[in-house]
């Protein structure tokens, strides 16, 4: 440690306890990467201690500094940090990393461990969650922001490796972040050469400044992460670029201090070991013998540091009552948002919905809908992968979100699923909008990580996906989804929703806006579907959709002797074979366009629904038969598709591969005899 002077003695204590708590959590869990926290222990005691503006007794503070760290693996370095300024993150925690019920799990999860903004680990995907927060904030201080009272006014500091980098969801958010010219977003990319295979020019030998550079973002090298007053100066840079967001390459050595591991892939992704830990703390001048020690010292200086953070909270508050005496009414609509409640009487825009009475894709009966919700709810936000026209997403009342625009609605996310995604997640994390993102169904493969993200997060991040089933036809089987429903339905905390009509489709989306604990999924149809009559059914045909499954139909008294069970279009399908059926057969049609939010139900109500145990259930549905076993029953069939599509006109591929009243009638006379 140096002693040059007092205040650069208490720098690198600070820096070396950094490193030594992040050393010792992982090798008391014998598991880990220790390498990167070391290495980076200089620049994050910089950011946290110097830059960012956080007040960890209020860690949902809405003007906060946002902090990711997409390179999620470093997960002890953000601990160490967290345990550091206050959030309540006890020694014991970082003692108990990476075990059962701790609040130090192998990556940074939100909602689990305070001061988390976003949950990382899939490299590349906090690059983009960042680039969501800067969109939001910039969306927020248009919307409220007024002359002398800048409210909504921080920055987003994100740090990423060579990792975040190679993954191609960066290579997207970091196209469009320059496109739109995020000011406030300053990312610091660690440039340490060793990746877990090796070095990195086994497969990564780019310019990395002159590609983000050709991308529309300011770029700034700093040579040695341990010289505080480089990162300082391109940090001043990076915030006086008020038109560009910043990039700032900081090299640095893995494992920094480890005698026989700093530099070698050996410090990335594995415990150093007891004996390596004891050489590195001498390395460090630290007494050998204690772990997760944290001198006094370093306590009061961190401590220093916490009330600079609560100064600038308490005088935020100072300014947000002057703004309240002046602005009273925009004072009270940012307090709403950020505290997640929609307007009064919102639902109104749902129930209002006009039902035609021609056929209608519910894409396009969402699309009706959206302008409703728009005007209804301000903060209504999203956009589509270049997709707007056939999504039917645009918000036509709202400009795009550009340069000149700060207070579009419409996202122009270009052909970017995967960013779209993760950046919609971003924004759902800052909080203060309700943000959506659209493209077709089958291309939620690409989106699969953000959505999964999104439901551990608990984040109500809506995905809306058009063009559902082999009904889109002449595009054939690389746009016709098959096992998507089966894949997302499989998904924890996932509500997935496939209406079958307009009505279906305004309560869908009622759904999704009500829903705060996590995303929604909405799987819309391209081609045309009649509007269902819900006068001879009984059962929850009030809610419909809300409920997640009701009668439809019911054709007589008594209980039914078969229960067709379909979702979006094949509910039509359903409808024209109980016609026929019930000529001979009581017979029952439920619409079940969502598992998840039908099985949150009550048992007495499902029960119900569905029908006596030992009743002819028949499941119908343009995708993969998987997971139907559920609702068929022991006397049942599922109706589907286990084969990829074909092109030809829709109706054509329907009937070709069995989604028709034929193949239904046909088997329910078949199991009943």
């Amino acid at each position: 440690m140096t002693t040059s002077t007092t205040a650069e003695r208490l720098t690198q204590l600070s820096i070396d306890t950094i490193r030594t708590l992040s050393m010792d959590a992982v090798q008391a869990a014998n598991s880990g990467h220790p390498g990167t926290p070391m290495a980076l222990a200089p620049l994050a005691y910089y950011v946290w201690g110097r830059q960012l503006r956080f007040d960890p007794d209020a860690p949902d503070w809405l003007d906060r500094d946002r902090f990711v760290l997409s390179n999620g693996h470093a997960s002890a370095l953000l601990y160490s940090m967290l345990h550091l300024c206050g959030y309540g993150l006890g020694l014991d925690e970082l003692k108990q990393f990476r075990q059962w019920n701790s609040r130090t799990p192998g990556h940074p999860e939100r909602g689990h461990t305070p001061g988390i903004e976003v949950t990382t680990g899939p490299l590349g995907q906090g690059v983009a969650n960042a680039v969501g927060l800067a969109m939001a904030e910039q969306m927020l201080a248009a919307r409220f922001n007024r002359p002398g009272h800048a409210i909504i006014d921080h920055h987003t500091f994100a740090f990423c490796g060579d990792g975040c980098l190679m993954e191609g969801i960066s290579y997207e958010a970091a196209s469009l972040a320059g496109h739109l010219g995020l000011g406030k977003l300053i990312c610091y990319y660690d440039d340490n050469h060793i990746s877990i295979a090796g070095s990195t020019k086994l497969a990564f030998t780019e310019d990395v400044a002159e590609r983000f550079d050709a991308l529309g973002w300011h770029t700034a090298r700093v040579e040695d992460i341990n010289d505080l007053a480089a990162i300082q100066e391109a940090t001043e840079q990076a915030r006086a670029e008020t038109m560009r967001p910043s990039l700032i390459l900081v090299q640095s050595v893995i494992g920094y201090g480890s005698p026989h591991r700093a530099g070698t892939k050996e410090a990335h992704g594995e415990p150093l070991g007891e004996e390596e830990v004891r050489l590195t703390k001498r390395a460090y001048a630290w007494p050998e013998d204690k772990q997760f020690f944290v001198p006094d010292e370093v306590r009061g200086h961190f401590e220093e540091i916490v009330q600079r953070g609560r100064k600038s909270h308490r005088e935020w508050a100072s300014r947000f009552e002057e703004y309240r005496k002046t602005h009273p009414t925009e004072a009270s609509e940012l307090e709403r948002v950020m505290h997640d409640r929609l307007p009064a009487g919102w639902e109104a825009a749902c129930t209002g919905l006009e039902i035609p009475e021609k056929a209608e894709a519910t894409r396009s009966s969402g699309g009706r809908l959206l302008q409703r919700l728009a005007a209804a709810i301000p903060e209504l936000v999203g956009g589509s992968a270049d997709l707007d026209p056939s999504t039917k997403t645009f918000l036509k009342d709202s400009p795009n979100f550009d340069l000149a625009h700060r207070n579009g609605r419409n996202v122009q996310y270009g052909v970017r699923e995967h960013a779209m995604g993760a950046i919609v997640n971003g924004m759902a994390a800052h909080g203060g909008l309700r943000p959506f993102g659209a493209t077709f169904f089958v291309f939620s493969d690409y989106m699969r990580p953000t959505i999964r993200l999104a439901a551990l997060s608990h984040l109500p991040s809506i995905f809306v996906f058009t063009h559902d089933s082999i009904g889109l036809g002449e595009d054939g089987p690389t746009h016709e989804p098959i096992e998507h429903l089966a894949s997302l339905r499989a998904m924890p905390n996932l509500v997935v929703s496939r209406p079958a009509d307009a009505r279906e489709t305004a309560e869908a989306w009622q759904a999704a806006l009500a829903r705060t604990d996590g995303p929604t999924v909405l799987v819309l149809s391209r081609q045309n579907l009649p509007q269902q009559d819900r006068s001879h059914g009984a059962l929850g045909r009030e809610e419909g959709a809300l409920r997640g499954g009701y009668v439809l139909r019911d054709s007589g008294a008594g209980d039914p002797e078969v229960v067709l069970i379909a979702t979006g279009s094949e509910v039509a399908v359903a409808i024209e074979a109980a016609g026929r059926l019930e000529k001979r057969r009581r017979v029952r049609v439920v619409s079940l366009p969502s598992w998840e939010l039908f099985e949150a139900q009550d048992p007495n109500y499902r029960s119900a629904v569905l029908g006596p145990d030992d009743v002819c259930r028949i499941t119908i549905e343009a995708g993969a038969t998987m997971g139907w076993e559920r609702y068929r029953g022991a006397r049942g069939a599922c109706v589907g598709v286990d084969r990829f599509g074909a092109s030809a006109p829709g109706e054509t591929v329907m009937a070709k591969l069995g989604i028709t009243a034929d193949r239904v009638v046909a088997l329910a006379e078949e199991i009943l005899g």
